[in-house]
């Protein structure tokens, strides 16, 4: 027996017409840095979204399935290539900026990608990779920069405004399968070539709807969303579709993400609410604990990335900030989980240690342990596994490029089809998830397994210890121990042995877990999302490029 329900197809179609009829009047407002903040309406926003999707059609020919890539800040033109491209039935290729040159120009060549659309400022960056573009054939430049070091190359080069002025602001949109492509983004290939995942327009709709749940982010128009988080990774967290969907207000960064534009944005344009990774609000506390600024309007964060140690969702904490930890990665859309404590424990001492964890899971994603030997693991809050996931918006294979079938690596993707996220940790019973390493990066020391990321926040709770990063180097007796590389406050008078000494204290880490090794560094090295880049530490220590000092 089947539903007498309507099959109406869940795509971004559907919430860029919502957004621009039903939450017209909300802005997205882009900093611009030392002038007056760019404002449009959502209806100006989607307007503008249908005048591409004509210039892209009409002066470009893209048609079908054709990739229409993007090397962008964060910024309104950006948000109206995420609307306009996939409505039209292209796909949305979001290029992470922070990429070396070499992973960009083969990520490019990988996805086929026929136009990029590009920031002026990263002209520069885009110029001494064109000529080995081979499927490139046009290049629309947004804002102001110099273009002349695109000229000579084989891709036509266009004005972002001049390319859309004359197009008609309505755009008959074609009936799209909500299972096609919307988007696509790459991992940052840490290992290997960089995998492409890519997401359906159901898979943005569901994402969206969860996003906007009240135990997630929970926002209503009423509130203004900092979108920190690049809009190349993962698509901003999802947030652009998302808000859109829900008319909360949007405020863009640009290009302006170092600590003092951003206080002063949240400063004059009163952000309720904000995302980034730890990286970014750790360089925002310093900046505020040396220039103190009125950001009283922000009362919600949401962290994801990598674990926020305690300390710093505590500082928060006292500045009216209210830390919300979530995680994801590229292939889950991202959202996996959200922090939000359980009723009965809200206003009670146990209420920080669920904030502390990574978070629950939604209806939507199904999780499971798996131990070294592939058992499964219980959720007990102790027994510790991989994570694996599945659901209707977390990937089930990688692109392999065009006309070549999807990529199911074992190492990725088990024989029935979850998605092994690399990840190790826990689950309690009420399916709160607490993660303690990265499957890569957990210390296995005579035997047991010491977490790295345990020892990192013990250690950046010390008042000294601005950044600290743990990684296993190699021990003849125990097979690997910690190192401990920190950065240290200005300053700072502490030592290894104070720092070994309070890490030890009041049972924070076990005797046994502590690091041996040593080593002051001028900053932790970052990847490209900014999370620690712990193999260039490994390998600074391999080389012999760490003063490493032996308690």
């Amino acid at each position: 027996m089947f539903s007498t329900m309507q099959d109406v197809p869940l795509t971004v179609t559907r919430i860029l017409n919502h957004g621009m009829r039903l939450h017209g009047s909300s802005h997205l407002t882009t900093w611009r840095g030392g002038g007056e903040p760019q404002r449009r309406s959502f209806a100006e926003v989607g307007c503008r979204a249908f005048q591409l999707a004509n210039a892209l059609r009409d002066e470009l020919g893209v048609q079908g399935a054709d990739r229409v890539a993007t090397l962008m800040w964060n910024n309104a033109e950006h948000v109206e290539a995420y609307f306009a491209i996939p409505a039209m039935g292209a796909v949305l290729h979001t290029l992470n900026l922070r990429l070396p040159a070499e992973q960009l120009a083969w990520i490019v060549n990988h996805a086929a990608d026929r136009v990029i659309i590009v920031d002026g400022s990263l002209i520069p960056l885009l110029a001494p990779l064109l000529p080995h573009l081979k499927t490139v054939e046009h290049v629309v430049v947004s804002g102001p920069g110099d273009r002349s070091p695109l000229e000579g190359a084989h891709a036509r080069v266009h004005d972002y405004e001049e390319l859309i002025a004359d197009c008609p602001t309505t755009f008959d949109w074609p009936e799209i399968d909500e299972r096609q492509a919307a988007a696509m983004c790459y991992t940052s290939g840490t290992t290997g070539d960089p995998k492409g995942v890519v997401y359906s327009h159901r898979s943005i709709y569901l994402h969206s709807m969860q996003v906007n749940m009240t135990q997630s982010m929970g926002l209503t128009d009423q509130d203004t969303t900092l979108i920190v988080v690049p809009q190349f990774h993962v698509n901003a967290w999802g947030l652009p579709h998302a808000l859109f969907m829900t008319g909360v207000n949007m405020l863009m960064p640009d290009r302006f993400l170092q600590p003092a534009p951003l206080a002063e944005m949240i400063e004059a344009e009163r952000p309720t609410h904000a995302a980034a990774v730890p990286t970014i609000w750790q360089g925002l506390l310093a900046e505020l604990t040396a220039k103190p600024r009125d950001v009283s309007s922000l009362t919600q964060v949401t962290i994801g990335g990598s674990a926020c140690p305690p300390a710093l969702m505590e500082a928060f904490d006292k500045l009216g900030m209210r830390v919300c930890h979530a995680w994801g990665m590229t292939e889950t859309s991202p959202l996996g989980t959200v922090s939000r404590p359980p009723a009965e424990v809200v206003g009670t001492e146990r209420e920080f240690a669920y904030r502390l964890t990574q978070g629950r899971f939604p209806a939507s994603v199904e999780a499971r342990l798996t131990g070294p030997g592939g058992e499964r693991l219980p959720w007990d809050g102790e027994s510790a596994g991989e994570l694996e996931v599945r659901g209707p918006w977390i990937a089930g294979a990688y692109y392999n490029g065009p006309d070549r079938e999807p990529l199911r690596p074992a190492d990725k993707f088990s024989e029935d089809g979850w998605l092994k996220t690399g990840d190790v940790g826990t689950i309690s019973a009420d399916g709160f998830l607490t993660l303690t390493d990265r499957a890569k990066d957990v210390i296995k020391s005579g035997g047991e397994w010491i977490s790295s990321v345990e020892l990192e926040n013990a250690l950046m709770s010390h008042p000294d210890v601005a950044e600290a990063a743990v990684v296993a180097v190699p021990d003849d007796k125990w097979g690997e121990r910690p190192l401990a590389t920190v950065v240290l406050k200005d300053g700072s008078t502490a030592d290894f042995e104070t720092l070994r000494t309070f890490l030890a204290a009041e049972g924070k880490i076990a005797k046994w877990q502590l690091p041996e090794r040593w080593t002051v560094i001028e900053s932790v090295p970052k990847t490209s999302v900014g999370k620690f880049d712990k193999k260039v530490l490994r390998r600074r220590y391999a080389d012999g490029d760490l003063d490493v000092t032996r308690l």
